[in-house]
């Protein structure tokens, strides 16, 4: 989804949102999206590197494939980065998601141990 879009669905989802009255609901709904564009960010930057990497490869330049190293290294760090940043997304979402049904009076709570 290119930021257009993801700007326009954004706005739906906060005057929804801001609509209802639910103003805690739209900074959360704000801070997913940070979230989300500094995941972007680092993406954007990888596609960049990967480029940058396939250039050099293709150029056969001995030093070039060197510098290759240090690109494919950065890369390598960007994408852990990027498998935390979504983990961290998950486990803040997950969080959220279930202190809504508790607040909500849909309460998590397996009852199937009970005789």
């Amino acid at each position: 989804m290119d930021n257009a879009a993801s700007s326009k669905s954004h706005k739906r989802h906060q005057g929804s949102l801001t609509d209802s009255g639910e103003e805690g609901d739209s900074q959360l709904w704000a801070n997913f999206d940070k979230n989300f564009r500094q995941v972007q960010s680092v993406l954007d930057r990888n596609r960049a590197l990967i480029k940058q990497v396939d250039e050099n490869h293709q150029s056969r330049i001995p030093d070039n494939m060197v510098k290759n190293v240090a690109l494919i290294q950065e890369l390598n760090g960007n994408i852990s980065k990027v498998v935390s940043m979504y983990s961290d997304l998950s486990s803040n979402f997950s969080t959220v998601f279930h202190q809504g049904s508790n607040s909500k009076g849909g309460d998590a709570k397996s009852t199937s141990g009970e005789s």
